[in-house]
């Protein structure tokens, strides 16, 4: 629970809400995210006793829903979930219509979402370390594929390569199936793409796991970490919910007691995890100084890549 909860949890924030509560999604409905918030949700309705409503707003990388959260009044009603573009958008996207850290505070990070490098079943190479071989003895053949151009995947597969020292092309697809289809039709050689959107086709042996991304192994599963081969590399998808700025500190405070609170129980951790995510429920201040460090790192990675926005 976020210290300076007491003294400095007042009245209002103890009577918080007193009507309807607005989650801003920035995305289409479905998947993991989705699921995780109408979760969420769910719960908080129980808890406050007013409604917690789901409000879709994507598109522009998710930029459409954070600017309408940080343009909602600063009132705790209206709160947004964001995903790693929130931290990614400020060097990919150079004319934001907000300012990520003057005009939005963060509540909690809600989780961390697992990433996983895949293959087609016949590529010549089972491991990561016979995969970056074969893309130094083969140069500028290897081709790798993601959700798109920018994405969390993009980044982490653009920092594989820095950090490894060999070279590959991407392909940017819009969104998870059309990757999947041309990896599993021998058009790419490998995917980036979240761990549980690629393991029914790992199952089915439609294509091959050669590594995940983040620092374990992904809970009751045996598969290497790209950490294995390269010491200390990390890369998580983030999720999480803000505010806009000015949001009184005290009911930031309660989403995010209550937010915990929620993401303590069992079967809703559960829940969670079953969706390919790891259970953070950070305080406000630890999320304020995540998104500043991943804002930091993926600029610089952004920068040295050239990468653009679609």
């Amino acid at each position: 629970m976020a210290a300076g909860l007491g003294i400095g949890f007042d009245a209002a924030a103890q009577d918080f809400p007193k009507g309807p509560v607005k989650i801003i999604i920035p995305f289409a409905p479905g998947g993991p995210t989705d699921t995780v918030g109408r979760l969420i949700a769910q719960k908080l309705q129980e808890m406050w006793g007013q409604p917690v409503l789901v409000d879709y707003k994507p598109g522009a990388g998710t930029a459409i829903g954070v600017d309408f959260v940080a343009k909602a009044p600063p009132d705790g009603l209206t709160i947004g979930m964001v995903n790693s573009s929130f931290a990614v958008n400020p060097s990919l996207r150079k004319t934001l219509p907000y300012d990520t850290v003057k005009d939005l505070q963060g509540i909690t990070q809600i989780a961390n979402l697992q990433l996983a490098i895949v293959a087609r079943p016949d590529a010549p190479f089972n491991t990561l370390p016979e995969l970056i071989a074969y893309a130094k003895k083969n140069p500028g053949k290897l081709t790798y594929g993601t959700p798109g151009a920018g994405s969390t995947t993009h980044l982490g597969a653009e920092l594989l390569k820095r950090e490894a020292g060999f070279d590959m092309l991407h392909s940017p697809f819009k969104g998870s199936a059309p990757a999947h289809t041309e990896l599993m039709g021998g058009r790419i050689d490998i995917v980036v793409d979240p761990f549980l959107s690629v393991l029914p086709f790992v199952k089915a042996g439609r294509m091959k796991m050669i590594a995940t991304m983040g620092p374990k192994r992904v809970e009751g599963f045996n598969y290497p970490t790209v950490a294995e081969t390269i010491p200390g590399f990390n890369v998580n998808a983030l999720l999480g919910f803000v505010a806009p700025h000015g949001t009184p500190r005290a009911i930031v405070q309660k989403i995010q007691a209550d937010t915990a609170k929620v993401l303590r129980d069992p079967e809703m951790r559960k829940r969670i995890e079953e969706q390919g995510m790891e259970v953070v429920a950070s305080t406000p201040e630890q999320f304020d100084a995540f998104v500043k460090s991943e804002m930091t790192r993926w600029a610089r990675v952004i920068n040295e890549a050239g990468i653009q926005a679609d």
